[in-house]
């Protein structure tokens, strides 16, 4: 019984020594053993970690962080002179108001967005948006205000190339088409009429959206992200933040939004805007015909088994196409390797031709088949006429 004693006790005497030695060193060896007041264990999110731009939880808030710096507010300013009034010429009017007399200009404002494509200030915008302002200003996001020069402007495709005098700014993420499919959604930020800056969210409705009349040429994605007055030139990303078209038109019977927006594909945008960086516009291939779509009807009188092609109604005298001698009538089925459909399909494929270049083209002249060699002129400027967009 003695022995098993001193056992005993020689046991605790090294337990509790060890108990000393860790408590002192290593007490959080320990710590399992103290109760706990949490109910359930929670995985929690730590503070600054990135959130999905769709998270369930935080909606979209982290895509519109990483956009909403980059999309900036443009004010311009216009001097326009108001008619002259008849009774400007009148001797008794001008013996009461004076010889000086006269109508003073007008000055007109604008708004619209852009986003800022690099740091070292390059803005791309719509062109309509700074479409003969005498001044441009833009604001960006954290209240600065900068006074902004035009570097380059495509009016038929509607984009234009600004720049401010800054370094460092919050560059947007170019996204790619490649990821963009119908019913992916999409947020659009801008500065609708004025009231500041603003993110609406919608889904992409339809790709490839052409023959609208808007531009001349037309590669559209459709939204139904609420795009107002003054969206113009701002930003439509995608559920991470990335920019994947430039705003630039709504179909409206009212003036707002009806659910039916335009942006231009973030593809083009970028081919455009690095020709306007480059050479201060954008040179594209022409050959100098004017075509129409090939109706049912005209199908019939002109005895064609089917509508596919773009009909030439026109050739501009001494142009490359009529160097090449493609006359009125003709029927384009190809240029290139490329098959053509419609008109539009024609006005595309020959602008993406460089000037200089020689290119194949294929006809249906009466019933025959032929094919006739281009050397591709470069498109003229187009004398742009204002429309009456948002």
């Amino acid at each position: 019984m003695r022995k098993l004693w001193l056992i005993f006790a020689q046991t605790t005497t090294v337990a509790l020594a060890l108990l000393f030695v860790v408590m002192t060193l290593k007490p959080e060896w320990l710590a399992y053993s103290s109760p706990s007041p949490t109910v359930v264990t929670l995985q929690e999110r730590a503070r600054g970690d990135a959130v999905d731009g769709a998270s369930a939880a935080y909606g979209f808030r982290e895509a519109a962080r990483r956009a909403l710096p980059a999309v900036v507010h443009i004010f311009t300013s216009q001097k326009v002179r108001t008619q002259r009034h008849p009774l400007m010429d009148d001797p008794v009017f001008r013996r009461f108001f004076g010889e000086g007399f006269e109508d003073a200009p007008r000055q007109e404002s604008g708004l619209g967005s852009g986003v800022i494509v690099s740091p070292d200030g390059y803005i791309l915008t719509n062109f309509h948006v700074i479409d003969a302002a005498d001044q441009i200003e833009i604001a960006l996001a954290d209240g600065r205000k900068l006074k902004a020069k035009v570097v380059g402007s495509d009016p038929e495709s509607d984009l234009a190339v600004i720049q401010v005098e800054a370094d460092n700014l919050p560059a947007i993420t170019f996204g790619h088409m490649s990821n963009v499919g119908v019913g992916d959604m999409v947020l659009a930020i801008g500065n609708p009429f004025g009231v500041g800056q603003t993110v609406t969210m919608g889904i992409v409705s339809a790709l490839g959206r052409t023959h609208l009349g808007i531009n001349t040429f037309e590669n559209f994605i459709q939204t139904d992200a609420a795009i107002n007055p003054g969206n113009s030139g701002g930003a439509l990303v995608d559920a991470e933040g990335m920019l994947v078209g430039i705003n630039t038109a709504i179909y409206s019977r009212t003036g707002g939004s009806l659910g039916i927006g335009f942006a231009i594909p973030v593809s083009s945008a970028r081919l455009i805007m690095e020709q306007i960086i480059q050479n201060g516009a954008v040179i594209r291939g022409w050959i100098g015909v004017e075509a129409q779509e090939i109706t049912p009807e005209l199908a019939e009188s002109f005895g064609l088994s089917d509508v596919s092609g773009a009909l030439i109604a026109g050739v501009v005298r001494g142009s490359p196409a009529d160097q090449a001698r493609i006359q009125p009538g003709d029927v384009l089925l190809a240029v290139g390797a490329g098959n053509i459909r419609d008109p539009q399909e024609m006005l595309d494929a020959i602008a993406a031709l460089k000037p200089g270049e020689e290119t194949t083209f294929r006809l249906r002249r009466a019933r025959n088949i032929i094919e006739v060699t281009v050397k591709i002129g470069q498109r003229p400027p187009l004398q742009f006429q204002k429309k009456g967009r948002k």
